[in-house]
């Protein structure tokens, strides 16, 4: 959970098969407001109606990114406690949880409080503050003492988000990122079950030169992406793992082959050859989709 990092290395594990949830309430920024969705979850509090918002006819919430949308308010507030539910479940049964933290700055709507999205409604009505390093201490250590009773065998890994936030100026930005990595180095230090890995120190440190960022010269490349990716895997999984990862990804390659001429005895010696590494894994990891892909490919030839 958290930016949009969270999406690109959770989406890394998802495709390496690893049973994941990805950003159940999309894109969450700040320190404060996951605190507020994870605690939420394990109580299944019901949705804070004074939240919800109407724009060009369908139904948002301040707690959380556009993605969890509903044509009625009914039906934001099915999909929302749906939500909840599902990242309950993960979280008492999961090993992990993965908090990316982008930024310390936080909008606080005029009635409803502190906000993870705007979702474009008229400034007039917010106002932004840094949060201070104490009240963010205290929110994510109050959700980490619930986890205690009721996730014990939970681990938790912060990393600070590598994109900067260049919108808040530069200068603002590094204070905010700053304070972001004393609270994952105070978190570490207070907690057995919390581990920080340093994606932004990389980024900044290791990946320098501008040829690793997009156009934007905010946001990584795929190059830069998939060296942090090799990263988290070193530092993260035991060899084994990374093994059967490289195995796995070897196996995308080959489903991602496209043939000059798929006519041809030499292709569906491929595609058997295929089928079979498919089905051994099957009984290990859910490839059942890319089986009857590959199965409906071979009836056609």
């Amino acid at each position: 959970m958290g930016s949009c990092f969270a999406q690109t290395i959770g989406q890394k594990m998802a495709d390496s098969k690893f049973d994941i949830l990805i950003n159940t309430f999309g894109t969450i920024f700040h320190p404060l407001n996951l605190a507020d969705l994870l605690a939420q979850s394990l109580e299944l509090r019901p949705i804070d109606e004074s939240g919800i918002l109407e724009r060009e006819g369908l139904f948002l919430h301040y707690s959380t990114h556009s993605d969890v949308v509903g044509k009625t308010p009914e039906d934001l507030k099915e999909k929302y406690e749906q939500r909840l539910k599902l990242t309950k479940t993960y979280l008492e049964q999961g090993t992990h949880l993965i908090l990316t933290l982008g930024t310390a700055w936080i909008y606080e709507h005029e009635s409803f409080g502190r906000v993870a999205n705007c979702h474009k409604q008229a400034q007039r009505h917010f106002k932004k503050n840094l949060s201070s390093f104490e009240e963010m201490e205290m929110g994510l250590s109050s959700v980490i003492n619930h986890f205690s009773k009721s996730c014990p065998n939970l681990k938790i890994i912060l990393t600070v988000s590598p994109v900067r936030h260049i919108k808040d100026g530069i200068a603002e930005n590094q204070l905010s990122k700053s304070l972001l990595r004393v609270l994952c180095d105070r978190l570490e230090r207070n907690y057995p079950q919390v581990s920080y890995f340093p994606a932004y120190e990389i980024m900044m440190d290791e990946l320098r030169d501008y040829r690793y960022y997009k156009s934007d010269l905010i946001h990584p490349t795929e190059e830069a992406e998939n060296y942090i990716w090799e990263k988290w895997q070193q530092a993260i999984f035991p060899q084994e793992t990374r093994e059967k990862i490289a195995e796995i990804h070897k196996i995308q390659l080959e489903l991602a082959h496209r043939p000059f001429n798929p006519n041809t005895d030499a292709h569906r010696k491929f595609m058997e050859n295929l089928l079979a590494k498919l089905e051994r894994l099957d009984g290990e990891f859910d490839f059942s989709q890319e089986v009857l892909a590959v199965n409906n490919q071979l009836k056609l030839q």
